[in-house]
């Protein structure tokens, strides 16, 4: 079981190396030629790229910040992007 640990391992990727390997095994599993094994372990390795990159992109939004203008439209501060 270490060895499939270490494979789905994806936690020191960028969100565009995760991508780009995603859409990769996506257009391998489209075109239908891989064996059965391996459709399953680049599938579970899918998944792991996929949870990855959602928690890339949740930690980009929660450092995402509003400007806030005062009444004359000059910038006052900053809040964050949801908290309207």
């Amino acid at each position: 079981m270490t060895e499939t640990a270490e494979i789905i391992d994806v936690s020191g990727y960028t969100f565009e190396k995760a991508v780009a390997e995603l859409e990769s095994i996506v257009a391998r599993l489209e075109r239908g030629d891989v064996a059965l094994d391996e459709s399953i372990a680049i599938y579970e390795r899918g998944e792991a790229l996929k949870k990855h990159c959602e928690k890339l992109l949740a930690a980009a939004e929660n450092r995402i910040e509003k400007i806030r203008l005062d009444r004359a439209g000059k910038p006052q501060g900053v809040e964050p992007l949801d908290g309207e």
